[in-house]
């Protein structure tokens, strides 16, 4: 329960309500505390400012900015409309992350509430010499910090939910993730081999949904206490549902059920896949950008050739991690944790894009040149999963590319793969 509930609070800055709550309770504050200024020895020296003038730059600002986060909520709500129907419903979640969009609401809201809160503690005279000069300087820093915000969140939102920059973000996503993973690819535990799988008592969970965090500490403070070994079943990413274990111990003793109860509790299972733990879900999205792109109704192989580029980068950076990286620290020493495979990594990516373009040749051309420059990566296993998808690739295109000098073409880029 705990993990769970220190996941939740977490990803409550994601949410799109949290900023502008975040800054509407500074507005309140940032109004209130202009009034110490009344405090001070030097405050009858201050210029006199007269709370008529404050009050019509006040009046100004909360008539207009109530009507500019209106404006704004409604382009951000045609954004992510646009997001989920020219990209995948999948990349909704990096547009609504949006943080130029979220400081910009967030600021425009603040205003309007700081505007208020103002306006009302003036009619009741809160506010003396100092505390009205102080509140003048506020009002006029905080109407230059919403015009410099409304300026860059103009050039924002007209690419926000645009496909180019929705496959920017997921690729942003994808690479963050990738390079995280790349940084403990075992959590912190140990790594998963022949010599060390464990076959012992199988820990379940009733929940059905998608595995988005482990708590590897939890785990291992459990293990310590109760003189246990366990291997990861469901890592990050893993679809689980009743009949799949979450946890092998290395017992065959059935295990406490509070024992079990904290096992579950160690995972946090939702309905969707997320960004943050699981590296095989960025590049999902991006191939199904590039799938839609491909479909008949859209006829776009440009943005999948985009995508493969970005394929290109992800692999490319998944590799110099590795090569920059030591051997990994054992933090959870209890925990043994399976390794991602490039296999699926190759399979999430290039799959739907071979399927659905293989009656394309300059995508054809494009994915056997993408092989070719991954196969020549320093990484175990990239030139073996290149070569693979490489002839998959070539086999489909030769049940779809219709002519034969378009397939003599990507058969020559294949023939350098081996």
């Amino acid at each position: 329960m705990k993990t769970r509930f220190i996941h939740s609070v977490l990803q409550l800055r994601k949410r799109l309500w949290f900023k502008p709550l975040v800054y509407c309770l500074i507005a309140v504050s940032t109004a209130l505390f202009a009034q110490f200024a009344d405090s001070l020895p030097f405050s009858k020296k201050l210029p006199e400012i007269t709370s008529g003038t404050i009050e019509t730059l006040l009046t100004i600002i909360s008539s207009s900015m109530l009507a500019v986060a209106t404006f704004a909520v409604g382009s951000m709500l045609s954004s992510y409309s646009s997001a989920s129907q020219s990209a995948t419903p999948r990349a909704f979640t990096l547009v609504l992350e949006d943080d130029v969009s979220k400081t910009a609401l967030s600021s425009f809201i603040g205003a309007f509430i700081f505007s208020i809160v103002s306006i009302v503690a003036l009619k009741t005279g809160f506010y003396g010499r100092g505390g009205l000069f102080v509140l003048f300087l506020l009002t006029l820093a905080i109407f230059a910090w919403v015009i410099l915000t409304f300026v860059r969140w103009v050039d924002n939102i007209a690419r926000l939910g645009r496909l180019g920059s929705t496959i920017n973000k997921a690729e942003s996503a994808a690479r963050k993730c990738m390079e995280k993973h790349q940084k403990a690819p075992f959590m912190g535990g140990v790594q998963k081999t022949v010599t060390n799988t464990l076959v012992g008592v199988k820990i379940y969970c009733d929940e059905v949904g998608y595995v988005q965090y482990v708590n590897m500490s939890a785990l291992q403070e459990l293990a310590e206490e109760h003189n246990l070994r366990m291997m990861i079943s469901a890592p990050a990413g893993h679809f689980l549902a009743p009949d799949q274990p979450i946890v092998v111990l290395d017992t065959l003793v059935e295990p406490a059920p509070e024992i079990v109860t904290e096992i579950q509790e160690a995972l946090v299972i939702g309905v969707n896949r997320t960004f943050d733990e699981d590296p095989r879900f960025g590049l999902v999205v991006l191939a199904e950008i590039a799938a839609r792109a491909l479909s008949p109704a859209v006829n776009d192989p440009g943005t999948a050739i985009v995508i493969i580029g970005s394929f290109v980068r992800l692999f490319s950076r998944w590799a110099d991690i590795a090569a920059q990286q030591d051997e990994p620290k054992i933090a959870y020493d209890r925990i043994i944790v399976p390794e991602l495979e490039i296999c699926e990594l190759f399979d999430d990516a290039f799959t739907p894009i071979a399927r659905d373009g293989a009656g394309t040749v300059e995508v054809g051309i494009r994915l056997q040149k993408a092989f070719l420059s991954i196969k020549r990566l320093d990484y175990p296993g990239m030139d073996t999963e290149a070569r693979r998808h490489s002839k998959l690739a070539l086999e489909r295109a030769r049940h779809k590319l219709p002519i034969k000098d378009d397939l003599d073409r990507v058969e020559q880029i294949a023939s350098h793969i081996g």
